[in-house]
């Protein structure tokens, strides 16, 4: 397919969204069915299209003055590709398989493009409802904090020390995928998003298959490492999913001590296992919950860490997946906030005296992150937070003091900031 039918297959592929109301994937696997002649190439360029499109979706549409598919596509591709006008126009040629041509209007907005005078909800990319929570965690850098969240995320790895002595001795292994350290964590390797939106086929490098990296964004990586986890210890995952940061805590205690993995979602733990034979992890015990019993009661009042990656409204992550910013809705906020109740709660318990709950989000709100805290510790008895050095000292990151946000209790990362995902990290010890 030519630049300019990929285009207009995305254009499609937009349409079929706001019609139906629909996720980006559902309709980008419809367009790919009924579309079999397009390759992986084609297929995968205008997803990145479409999602290029809805990371902008307001501030193309405000530069257009329409919010209609093709406006926005118009609107992405000189706001997020940085096309000139008549680039953009040789594309919109109406031509075999090509959109129809530019209107003068069109042109002369393309040739203005301007986000002046647009609302902070436009020119930043996110729904107008949530602008009052922004503006309690940012401030004056709502609109500039928000706009990081519109570009492309990088492919993190992180280095397992279960299999490899190194970060150097993994990244000269794989000089071909012409990865970097990244910033903050001693532990990773980034690799930047290719001009399709892929990345490189990690799984089938050979020292992936080994176990000598795993695909973790550096936010993830630094929540596990600020847990401060040590060999030795008993260590409840509470909210282990696949696995990611089970896996990192493992590395970090060198396979010593005891690590138990759940999740209320016994679905979600179904990758765990592989994952821990291929990182060679040998002190993890995966906990299945089975007809709704808690799988971990034996555990109450013995644990020296308790992880909780709790659920939350994924909005640290739109860089990943900027289709889920225009299908979030209030609802989803407050059944996100009553399940960190019952995670944080059930955490409580586990903590032995001196334990220790570290409390990870991957979203910017203050309502899924202080917030819920705040009400923890309002209703319940024995536990104070760790003062925010105390949290980077533990884990020997002092400096990353530099690049977070400080909120109540704990530390904030956002793209803008740290160039990561946007992850919440508080500590909370027992003391009684």
């Amino acid at each position: 397919m030519t630049p300019a039918a990929r285009i207009a297959a995305a254009i499609e592929v937009l349409t079929d969204i706001d019609a139906r109301r629909r996720p980006a994937t559902d309709a980008l696997k419809d367009w790919g069915l009924s579309h079999r002649f397009a390759g992986s190439k084609d297929r995968a360029a205008i997803a990145s299209l479409v999602y290029d499109a809805l990371r902008r979706k307001a501030s193309a549409a405000w530069i257009m003055g329409d919010k209609s598919p093709r406006a926005v596509t118009l609107g992405m591709l000189r706001l997020q590709k940085e096309l000139e006008p008549d680039a953009i126009a040789r594309l919109f040629s109406g031509e075999r398989f090509a959109p129809e041509p530019l209107t003068d209007a069109e042109r002369e907005r393309l040739a203005s493009a301007s986000l002046d005078g647009a609302s902070e909800a436009d020119a930043g990319d996110f729904p107008e409802w949530i602008a009052p929570s922004l503006h309690r965690m940012f401030g004056e850098d709502v609109v500039p904090e928000m706009q990081a969240l519109t570009a492309r995320a990088p492919l993190d790895l992180r280095v397992n020390t279960l299999k490899v002595a190194s970060r150097e001795e993994a990244h000269d292994a794989l000089p071909h995928l012409g990865a970097i350290e990244t910033p903050h964590s001693p532990l990773g390797l980034r690799i930047a998003p290719g001009e399709d939106g892929r990345g490189p086929a990690i799984q089938a490098e050979p020292e992936f298959l080994k176990g000598w990296v795993e695909i973790q964004d550096e936010g993830s990586q630094l929540a596990a490492l600020l847990s401060a986890v040590q060999p030795g210890e008993q260590v409840v995952d509470l909210c282990a999913g696949g696995g990611g940061k089970t896996l990192a805590l493992a590395a970090m205690m060198d396979n010593h001590g005891q690590i138990y993995a759940t999740d209320n979602d016994a679905r979600r733990l179904a990758p765990i296992h592989e994952r821990l034979t291929r990182a060679g992890v040998r002190n993890v015990q995966v906990r299945t919950p089975r007809g709704g019993a808690d799988a971990i009661s034996d555990l109450d009042g013995r644990i020296d860490c308790v992880l909780v990656d709790a659920p939350c409204t994924g909005i640290g992550t739109w860089r990943r997946n900027p289709d889920a910013k225009w299908r979030l809705r209030p609802g989803s906020l407050e059944v996100r906030r009553k399940e960190q109740s019952a995670v944080l709660d059930r955490a409580a318990r586990l903590a032995k005296p001196g334990g220790r709950i570290v409390y990870v989000t991957c979203s910017i709100l203050p309502e899924e992150n202080d917030d819920s805290l705040a009400a923890f510790l309002d209703r319940t008895d024995g536990f104070q937070p760790l003062s925010h050095g105390e949290i980077l000292d533990a884990a020997g990151l002092g400096k990353l003091k530099e690049v977070l946000r400080q909120t109540r209790y704990g530390w904030q990362m956002t793209p803008l900031r740290t160039s990561t995902d946007g992850f919440y990290v508080a500590v909370l010890v027992r003391s009684s």
